[in-house]
């Protein structure tokens, strides 16, 4: 199955208003991104995954400041899946507030639904250590 180019705009368009809404607390607008149902897994975390809406808007309020205040998404890229969804790989960029950075990757399901394409599967990696780990042949 392939995707149409306006199918992989607004998935793109999606996966970056993520940090829009965050960073600006707009944290009551969060069914325009995820589905009611979404599964946000932060197991990478050493925490259990966040299901629905009303759990990951509450996990952002219980952080609080130690929120990033800025959420920076790039390198999309959006592989068709079967028909209605689609696979997502991205990568974030975090800023808190002393200035310090830190990068995850994002791998998303997205589904069509009746009022555009929402994140139904969430899972966020931590990137820690170069090139994954990968050491020269020896």
């Amino acid at each position: 199955m392939s995707l149409a180019l306006e199918d992989r705009l607004a998935i793109t368009e999606l996966v970056s208003l993520h940090g829009h809404l965050i960073d600006d607390g707009a944290l009551d607008r969060l069914d325009e991104l995820f589905t009611a149902d979404v599964v946000y897994d932060l197991t990478d975390f050493g925490q259990q995954p966040l299901s629905g809406v009303a759990a990951i808007q509450e996990a952002a309020r219980v952080l609080g400041a130690a929120n990033p205040v800025a959420h920076h998404v790039t390198n999309v890229v959006v592989t068709a899946a079967a028909e209605g969804r689609a696979l997502v790989r991205s990568k974030g960029l975090g800023i808190t507030a002393d200035g310090s950075c830190g990068s995850v990757t994002y791998d998303d399901t997205v589904v069509r639904t009746p009022r555009g394409w929402r994140i139904s599967h969430r899972k966020v990696s931590p990137r820690r250590i170069p090139l994954s780990g990968a050491t020269a042949a020896g």
